[in-house]
């Protein structure tokens, strides 16, 4: 390493996940569909890395299912931005850069902000308590440093309230952003301590959301995108200028397709 560039800790030592293995068996019914939908989630959840190489042949045993289901879901997620062919045939997943991230976010800040506003005339008391909860599951893992879990919980609040939406369309866009975006968040959870340390936005969402302010559920979602996100920001300014050098968990190299 070279003595001006610091390592991103994107692969701890106790780094213990494994996306292809956490993956699962998959039934046969509408084989490509269900592996499609399991590799999405897997996107969707952050239990992929950026720039992570996948081999064809680890995910199908990983599913129970033979290589070509996998290579036509792993293609269509391709077409989709969320995996990435590369030069040699390999598949990867995206790794976004840094203005590809931030023309997303401007996007999300339209998008999310819209489903928040529509969701608060519309989300019962319920709903509203288990949105809570995954706050506090989420806010717990991150004191226990467990990211995989940390991202799930995060990615399952945000969900819940946009499906609370109503507005199916909508929220299929925003997964299919997601799908790209998610995968930074592993940097994001390894990269330091909160740098927001007080009270998390989350929370100021869910007071919005309690007392039907839609207004300031979309504030609430754009100080978490935007001031939430400021050191994933940073972060890759550093990477593309060189004074920070992105590893990759070590899961061996991609077949091809």
């Amino acid at each position: 390493m070279d003595g001006d560039k610091a390592a991103v800790p994107v692969a701890p030592e106790d780094y213990s996940g494994d996306a292809v293995s956490s993956l699962g068996p998959i039934g046969r019914e509408n084989l490509a569909e269900r592996v499609y939908g399991e590799l999405r989630k897997g996107l969707l959840q952050g239990r992929f890395w950026p720039g992570e190489r996948l081999k064809i042949r680890d995910v199908a045993r990983a599913m129970g299912v033979s290589e070509t289901p996998v290579r036509e879901a792993m293609l269509q997620i391709a077409r989709e931005g969320g995996f990435e062919i590369v030069a040699n045939r390999s598949i990867r997943v995206v790794r976004l850069s840094l203005a590809q991230y931030l023309e997303l976010r401007q996007i999300r800040l339209k998008l999310e902000g819209l489903a928040g506003e529509v969701a608060t005339g519309k989300i019962t008391p319920e709903e509203i308590d288990r949105l809570e909860q995954l706050h506090h599951t989420l806010a717990d893992a991150r004191r226990r440093e467990d990211w995989p879990l940390a991202i799930r919980a995060g990615c399952e609040l945000h969900f819940r309230l946009y499906d609370a939406s109503g507005m199916r369309e909508l929220v299929k866009l925003l997964e299919q952003i997601w799908m790209r975006t998610a995968p930074l968040l592993n940097l994001f959870y390894r990269c330091g301590p909160d740098p927001n340390p007080g009270r998390h936005f989350h929370l100021a969402l869910i007071d919005a959301l309690r007392a039907r302010d839609a207004a300031a559920v979309r504030q609430a979602l754009e100080d978490d995108l935007l001031k939430g996100g400021e050191r994933l920001v940073r972060l890759l300014e550093d990477i593309e200028a060189g004074r920070a050098v992105m590893d990759l968990p070590k899961r061996g190299s991609a077949g091809s397709i």
